[in-house]
């Protein structure tokens, strides 16, 4: 008899308190981190934006082409990551507008929510991907939206490439800018990035032992298409994963609530990403990428010492005559959409943010 396939576990009903959680990103994963932050503001108390822009980036320029669609990609690759000029860099009292109009209109939350916020903003100074410049007018949008400076760490002045910081040997050197995207701090005794953003986030965090220690909590695979609704466009993957530490079901057990923290992988960078070769799927060739930005970052380890559950919504690449997404990125121009004179991927009605959201419920309940 065959054997039957591996079943994914559910995502478990936590209590976790949902006006205290944060979400962290790199690339596409930090224009999502912005995407969602702004949607659900009410939801979130702060978010690590690595090498993303502004909300709404792609919509700088409406007239860079008839349709929307189009103008977004254009905005996208000349505006938002690689503007010809700093002067083209994403406009942002455009986007201030856009963003108060989609409150007044309810798409997301009320913008006196991002008050509250703390925002971990980095761009690496050899970053030849989302060029510094873009993230220095996150910086200025968020600043725009009255959120003080002293809520805001904005680095700018690290030598390093395209990629979230980490303490793999396995790693890229610090400057470079190529896949898998994670680049190794030169220091030894270096701490992962991801440590960083969560200190700034949530408050100096609780280190684990020196010389790292077993984790006590468990990775949880899940079925992420009852949250997508099982339809292509959303271009995610079938399984998603979360680290939920041993301490957070006790606590659950207790009544009590844990935390939960979002990390948004970037391009290429999803569990299950493969490279596409003429518009099909090179499966006798996929990059060994595989669980790194779960297993390998630094999350799960600091999560495990301070009662933090970390969720990692997964996004696969899709070419196909409905949605151009080869490289497995998260949809911050519109891919995603029906409309393609009015594509909607930033407000709570986005296919990847409703999805997220779902999943945030579920974590969230008795």
């Amino acid at each position: 008899m065959p054997l039957e396939p591996p079943q994914a576990d559910d995502l478990p009903a936590l209590q976790a308190d949902l006006g205290q959680c944060t979400v962290s990103g790199l690339s596409s994963g930090a224009f999502m981190a912005v995407q969602l932050q702004m949607a659900h503001a009410s939801m979130f108390v702060g978010a690590g934006i690595v090498a993303g822009g502004p909300y709404r980036c792609v919509e700088s320029f409406r007239g860079a082409a008839p349709v929307a669609a189009d103008a977004f990609v254009q905005n996208a690759l000349f505006v938002c990551m690689n503007p010809l000029t700093p002067e083209t860099a994403p406009d942002v009292p455009r986007l201030l507008a856009l963003a108060r109009q989609a409150a007044a209109d309810g798409l997301i939350d009320p913008l006196h929510h991002l008050a509250r916020q703390r925002l971990y903003i980095f761009t690496g100074s050899e970053d030849r991907v989302v060029h510094p410049v873009v993230v220095q007018r996150t910086r200025a949008f968020y600043q725009g939206l009255g959120v003080r400076d002293d809520q805001i760490l904005f680095i700018d002045d690290v030598p390093a490439g395209h990629a979230l910081l980490t303490t793999n040997l396995e790693d890229n050197l610090l400057a470079l800018n190529q896949p898998p995207y994670l680049n190794r701090w030169p220091q030894p005794d270096a701490e992962p990035q991801s440590w960083a953003i969560l200190d700034h986030l949530l408050g100096r965090q609780k280190r684990p032992p020196k010389g790292g220690a077993p984790l006590r909590g468990k990775l949880l695979r899940f079925d992420q298409r009852p949250y997508f609704g099982h339809a292509s466009r959303a271009s995610m993957a079938a399984y998603g994963y979360a680290y939920v530490p041993q301490s957070a079901l006790d606590i659950a057990a207790q009544g009590k609530a844990c935390r939960v923290h979002v990390a948004l992988h970037g391009c290429k960078q999803g569990a299950s990403h493969v490279d596409f070769v003429n518009g099909r799927a090179d499966r006798g060739n996929n990059p060994p990428y595989g669980l790194r930005y779960v297993n390998t970052t630094g999350y799960n380890e600091i999560a495990d010492r301070n009662n933090l559950v970390v969720l990692y919504p997964q996004v696969e690449g899709r070419d196909d005559g409905q949605t151009q997404n080869p490289e497995g990125c998260w949809d911050w121009w519109g891919y995603s959409s029906t409309d393609p004179d009015a594509p909607d991927f930033h407000s709570q009605r986005a296919i990847q943010i409703a999805a997220i959201h779902g999943m945030l419920q579920r974590l969230g309940s008795h």
